[in-house]
């Protein structure tokens, strides 16, 4: 059958999306997808290339991962999909048999910027490796996430930083509308996916709500707010976040793209975000860097010689479990076990965030529980920004 006339028919989205308590705006839920259950609220682990930086799919699974990305672009040029069609899919290829969320591309508008044109056809890359082009339409774009096999698809959207002009602002806002159609009619349903529209517009709510009434309409299974975490104020990102939030379908599951850090995680899960990404994890981890219930930790390795203690002692990660700082440190920038460890650590932090957020929610101790990882993370409420007061706020939850 024709795309365009396939797509006349009703698409069977195989997500299911149960919502199992609430705190106000907070939300703790079950996404059901073809490759298993995603209990929200979820941090989900970046692989670029298909795979976590220095962590195994093994270990993944023993950390509690239920759903990981994969990055279009990328897997697109490699293995590439002729590959990836010989295996049916990303999930037989690398072995993985939990879920998959990949991208769709798009990202590299912004972070390949001066290596792509954009034009209302799609966006032409120049290859940083070998100067060959490549043009990711959302016919295009689909084609390569219809290969991939994941089991969320994320429709091509035009990125642009959050603090652009309001004229390409609005040209983004626009097109990601038009690009939403054509999306869905170059999907194969052949196997089980989903496709997710992602709400655009900037810092302007206005162009926000053009957006969101644009992608509403189309019926999707699930939304995800893109093009922030680019710079802006954090005053500016959270009532972003929380005005696409509040008129987003409450019986859909909503994806915050590219902020990973804990705070942000907290607050806006209680701002009710359920699916957030990034990759701030690992790659601060590779750096020494590591997070705690006292906020950032950064190994110091003249410091730390001495220091017989773990990262983070109510941590019981496989890293903190077993080694102390005094070894980490001595490890850091001389031996690839450090990233290792460091990450594995961070994305546990991460994991046990996310399911003490669930936990607290379900329980109906959310303002409890947010009020003392702030208190602790922040070293004392006159420590405290701001934003993270009001974002809580409007989301019911108070310091005092």
């Amino acid at each position: 059958m024709e795309p365009r006339k396939r797509a006349k028919l009703a698409i069977k989205w195989p997500l299911k999306f149960t919502i199992e308590g609430r705190y106000h705006r907070a939300r703790a839920s079950t996404i059901t997808l073809p490759h298993g259950e995603v209990q929200t609220p979820v941090y989900m682990p970046v692989g670029t290339k298909g795979a976590i930086k220095g962590v195994t799919f093994q270990q993944m699974r023993e950390l509690g991962c239920q759903i990981l990305l994969g990055n279009t672009y990328h897997l697109g040029n490699y293995p590439g999909t002729e590959v990836l069609d010989n295996f049916s899919g990303l999930h037989n290829f690398e072995g993985w048999d939990r879920n998959i969320l990949t991208d769709s591309g798009g990202f590299q508008m912004v972070s390949l910027l001066k290596l792509a044109q954009i034009t209302e056809e799609g966006v032409e890359f120049e290859s940083p490796t070998d100067g060959s082009r490549m043009l990711l339409t959302p016919e295009e774009s689909m084609r390569i996430q219809n290969s991939i096999g994941a089991d969320i698809m994320m429709a091509l959207d035009d990125v642009t930083n959050p603090l652009s002009t309001k004229e390409r602002l609005e040209e983004a806002c626009h097109r990601t509308t038009r690009w939403i159609d054509r999306c869905i009619l170059a999907h194969n349903p052949s196997k089980p996916q989903n496709l997710f529209g992602i709400v655009q517009g900037g810092l302007d709510a206005s162009l926000r709500d053009i957006s969101l009434e644009g992608l509403i309409s189309k019926n999707l299974p699930g939304y995800a707010i893109g093009g922030l975490a680019g710079g802006e104020a954090k005053e500016d990102f959270w009532k972003i976040v929380a005005h696409c939030t509040n008129k987003l379908p409450w019986e859909k599951p909503r994806y915050l793209m590219g902020v990973g850090y804990p705070i942000d995680l907290l607050v806006c899960s209680c701002l009710g975000v359920d699916m957030f990404d990034c990759v701030f994890a690992t790659r601060t981890a590779r750096f020494g860097q590591v997070f705690t219930k006292k906020g950032f930790l950064r190994l110091r390795p003249e410091e730390m010689k001495s220091d017989l203690s773990p990262l983070d002692e109510s941590c019981n990660c496989p890293t903190c479990i077993k080694y102390t700082k005094s070894f980490l440190s001595s490890l850091l920038h001389k031996e690839q076990t450090a990233c290792h460890l460091l990450s594995i650590h961070n994305i546990y932090f991460l994991f046990t965030l996310m399911r003490e957020i669930r936990e607290a929610i379900l329980s109906g101790e959310l303002e409890e529980y947010a009020r003392n990882f702030v208190l602790e993370w922040f070293n004392g409420v006159e420590n405290v920004p701001n934003w993270v007061k009001e974002a809580l706020a409007e989301a019911s939850i108070t310091l005092n």
